[in-house]
């Protein structure tokens, strides 16, 4: 995937198109990722231990991955992204040419 947990992203399809967020969980072998704050579903819940109160809580829901672009580091723009070797690991590129990985 052209995305990874931490990243922070662009939504650039769908209801939410034009949000961004950070990736907070991905899902390679779904081709999904969940955004924070993005594609926000309401969901009821029972009572429980955990949750005594019940009531409906607001969670983030997956989206699709090609929905989602990583942000260039040095403009703040979303890019696409490629892959470059340096120092014998695989890393990631923005077009710029700015790497993305740490």
């Amino acid at each position: 995937m052209h995305v990874k947990k931490g990243d922070t992203v662009q939504v650039m399809s769908g209801k939410d198109k034009g949000k961004q967020g950070v990736i907070l969980k991905a899902m390679p072998s779904k081709n999904r990722v969940v955004v924070e704050g993005v594609n926000v579903m309401k969901k009821h819940a029972k009572p429980s231990q955990a949750n005594p109160q019940g009531g409906i809580l607001e969670i983030e829901a997956p989206i699709h991955v090609s929905n989602v672009m990583p942000l260039d580091p040095k403009t703040g723009k979303p890019t696409r992204v490629g892959f470059k070797v340096v120092d014998g690991k695989k890393v990631r590129v923005a077009k710029s040419g700015e790497v993305l990985d740490k």
